[in-house]
């Protein structure tokens, strides 16, 4: 097996740091949403005489959060095709 480039490797690794921040905060809303629609979701039952709001509020915050994970995932892809794009030097 060939060994790696050293400093290719540690391109890699800052590259990845630098994508992990893409989006961040809307993919960590998401997932606190849908996780709160999750537990909303559940605890319906529970709920007496609220229980079909509590469901209905689980559901929204459950399409709230994946809408926002959504958004998320198509910010990080248009990051990395433009950084692509930047490297291949075929400008913006």
């Amino acid at each position: 097996m060939s060994q790696s480039d050293p400093q290719t490797d540690v391109q890699v690794a800052a590259y990845r740091a630098e994508l992990r921040t893409v989006g961040r905060t809307p993919r960590l809303a998401g997932f606190g949403l849908v996780l709160l629609g999750a537990i909303l979701v559940w605890s319906a039952g529970r709920a007496g005489d609220f229980g079909a709001t509590v469901q209905m509020t689980g559901y929204v915050a459950l399409g709230g959060g994946w809408a926002l994970m959504l958004a998320a995932i198509f910010l990080r892809t248009r990051y990395h095709r433009r950084r692509l794009a930047e490297l291949d030097g075929r400008g913006q």
